[in-house]
């Protein structure tokens, strides 16, 4: 029975958007309402909260005429669906609950038994199906950044094991959104965005490569059509998970149109003996007009948690693309002499520093200094390092193994595997059996090790293979959810035992981006690729999702390691500026003017930190397809600083005008070129009229609906410009 006195018809505001819950009767809470907010402040209702039809808003109107007519040939009274819509209801979509007690118990009609609003804007529902034996426990609130949230516990109350085969949370979208965009990848080039028309059905993504996935969507996005950066109602669903997961959209020709996802769990991966439970990840709903909005409410949530990466985030050189394998201690002290002396605040040793590491074949697992390259260990270095005024940081990879290792030849039954046969390798490796306590024990006493003896700041957490036939145990049972669960559990205990250290998720690149890891990882890596072009297009849509300070952006070689394109160093050092910067070069072999040149970008960087990686991230919509222009925007709108960049050659010369958003409508504003990234490099024959020193000043209203002309630049070239408020 429901012991919640209060009226159970709730409505949640924060931050412009309303959510709208309909509590009545005893089945599941359904929403009426998820986007704008609905212009009124509650009457009674506390920090954004409304209950019942006494909060100003009309919600009992707003349920009435919710309801739909029944046509023919349909059950015989409306079909609710809800949070976890339920086919016992009438819902014949996408089940919320899909599972079994040996081939019973297949389909669930929870009761609410209890509903409370623990907080100004949150709700917690039990409910249970006493003839299948459940128990469900639904979260769900609405965060002051305008965020949905919720997530699921089931518990089996039934005297026998019950098989969940999944459970998927979903959030409804109106009829209006009539587009959807998503985002897939591959490994040197994640995050490629895709449209395409919302039409009847289910649009699905589904990845079942044991970690987010470089093609993984950050973001499922349903919008009106042509909705853009800035402009559309738009509606977005993220999945915060790094395991295996399923993300979908869904229209059917009843007229339901929603988003939704969960965990994909492997046949027979969760069997819930009597008593035990199944945690959801939480399912994250953002709405807003045009995908900058969407992507700023998970940008503040993320910037609100109390664990976020606080201060100044460290310029980081890392060694990989500077001497790969080569380890040598006059060589790598070398490098962090140059690193120094351009501005780097951070020193990493990439992968090559453990036992029988020359190459990718070998060594994975052996956690251990290699005396024949280190014979008096790390400490030289990590002394010299420290001596500079540097953090120290290192490359491991703890969930794999080398078959040619000697972990791997001790406890060959740790490998992740099905029952009698082992997976391909893929870079040389296999994948360690964390689900195995014992395996797990090991990595945590080897890295607690490391980190101890050479008080290491940041460890880069790589993960550079897909999970293929991921079994575990002597049977070979699904165990990507108990890695990734293990996985959580042992960054967790490793920045327990040490409250300082900062850890970097990597995969292949940007292969586990998720916010699920970034509860325990301080940034992640974007992509392998640091090509700067590529970048541009990577960088401004893991932007969906994340803010600037949690994405490593490094400036790289003149050549690219992964492309061999060349690009000049202001080209390369811009399109890294707004990230967390970094540095992925063999400064020695550079030459003094490029380290100086560098050594003016970072200083800049440094300058413009806390702008860059406290305000608010725009994008222009600009119809010339060689032309993005993005930037940041102060919390104050007082300051903000664009990147105009031209990508390739556009078929208009010379070039229009972009549009700089963002800014206070009716303040002045001071435009001008913002060294260093303040060189033309064109064809034009003339320079741009207002490209001086003193600039142009125009409104911010002026600035975002006209805005001014763009230089004309050579392709895959950039500039800086910065505004300034003027005083009234």
């Amino acid at each position: 029975m429901n012991t919640d006195r209060s009226p159970r018809l709730l409505h949640f505001r924060a931050a412009g958007t309303s959510l709208v819950l309909d509590c009545t009767g005893d089945r599941l809470p359904r929403i009426l309402h998820w986007g704008a907010d609905l212009g009124e402040r509650p009457s009674g209702g506390r920090d954004g909260t409304g209950h019942g039809d006494g909060d100003g808003t009309g919600l009992a109107g707003l349920a009435t005429a919710s309801l739909a007519q029944l046509v023919t040939s349909v059950p015989d009274a409306p079909v609710p669906v809800s949070v976890l819509p339920e086919q016992s209801a009438g819902w014949l979509g996408t089940p919320g609950l899909s599972g079994h007690r040996e081939g019973t118990a297949f389909s669930c009609a929870f009761t609410v038994r209890d509903l409370r609003t623990p907080g100004p804007r949150s709700l917690v529902v039990a409910a249970g199906d006493e003839q299948a034996g459940l128990s469900l426990r639904l979260e769900l609130e609405l965060t002051s950044s305008g965020l949905v949230r919720h997530r699921a516990s089931l518990t089996n109350e039934g005297d026998r094991p019950y098989t969940l085969d999944a459970l998927q949370l979903t959030l409804p979208v109106p009829a209006h959104a009539t587009e959807l965009l998503d985002l897939t990848g591959r490994h040197l080039r994640e995050r490629s965005p895709q449209r395409h028309a919302f039409t009847l059905g289910t649009h699905l993504r589904e990845n079942r490569r044991g970690r987010t996935g470089a093609d993984a969507t950050l973001v499922h996005a349903a919008g009106e059509r042509g909705f853009g950066f800035r402009d559309g109602e738009v509606w977005g669903l993220h999945v915060a998970w790094s395991g295996n997961h399923r993300s979908f959209a869904e229209r059917t020709n009843s007229g339901v149109s929603l988003l939704g996802g969960g965990e994909l769990l492997l046949p027979g991966e969760v069997r819930l003996e009597t008593g035990a439970t199944y945690d959801s990840p939480w399912i994250l709903g953002s709405y807003g007009r045009g995908l900058d909005a969407v992507a700023g409410r998970f940008h503040t949530h993320l910037r609100e948690r109390p664990h976020h990466p606080a201060g100044p985030r460290p310029v980081t050189l890392n060694t990989w693309e500077a001497v790969y394998f080569q380890q040598d201690l006059g060589r790598l002290t070398a490098l962090a002499d140059a690193a120094a002396e351009v501005g780097a605040e951070r020193f990493v040793l990439d992968d090559g520093w453990f036992r029988g590491r020359r190459d990718d074949r070998a060594g994975l697992g052996d956690w251990y200094v290699d005396p024949e390259v280190w014979p008096e260990g790390l400490h030289p270095l990590v002394a010299h390092v420290r001596s500079l005024g540097l953090q120290f940081g290192l490359w491991v990879e703890p969930e794999m193994v080398n078959p040619d290792s000697d972990l791997a030849r001790t406890h060959p039954e740790w490998v992740l595997s099905a029952a009698g046969r082992m997976p391909p390798e893929a870079r040389h490796q296999q994948v360690l059996d964390l689900g195995r306590p014992e395996a797990s024990a090991y990595v945590l006493e080897r890295l607690d090790a490391l980190v101890a003896e050479y008080a290491i700041d940041y460890l880069k957490w790589d993960h550079n293979r897909d999970l293929i036939d991921a079994g575990s145990g002597p049977y070979g049972t699904g165990g990507v959810h108990a890695q990734t669960t293990a996985v959580y559990a042992l960054m967790d205990e490793l920045r327990r035992r040490h409250p300082g250290l900062e850890i970097e998720s990597c995969s292949s690149g940007g292969a586990r981006v998720d916010l699920g890891i970034l509860e325990r990882a301080d940034r992640i890596w974007a992509s392998d690729c640091i090509d700067a072009l590529e970048r541009q297009e990577i960088q401004r849509w893991t932007g969906l999702l994340l803010p600037p300070e949690l994405i490593g952006a490094h400036v790289g070689a003149p050549s690219s390691h992964t492309t061999g394109r060349t690009h000049t160093l202001d080209f390369r050092a811009g399109t890294a500026f707004f990230g967390h910067l970094g540095i992925e070069w063999d400064l020695t072999r550079a030459t003094a003017g490029e380290r100086r040149r560098l050594a003016e970008w970072i200083a800049a960087h440094k300058r413009l930190r806390p702008l860059l990686h406290g305000g608010t991230v725009v994008r222009a919509d600009h119809p010339d397809p060689a032309l993005l222009v993005h930037g940041v925007v102060a919390p104050d709108r007082s300051r903000a600083v664009y990147a105009v960049v031209q990508t390739a050659t556009s078929v208009q010369a010379p070039a229009g005008p972009v549009r700089l958003p963002g800014l206070a409508a009716d303040a002045h504003y001071a435009l001008t070129p913002l060294p260093p990234g303040d060189e033309l490099r064109g064809p034009a024959v003339s320079g741009l009229p207002w490209w001086t020193a003193d600039g142009v000043r125009l409104s911010g209203r002026a600035l975002a609906v006209l805005g001014v002309r763009a230089p004309t630049l050579h392709p895959e070239s950039l500039v800086l410009i910065e505004a300034r408020r003027l005083a009234p």
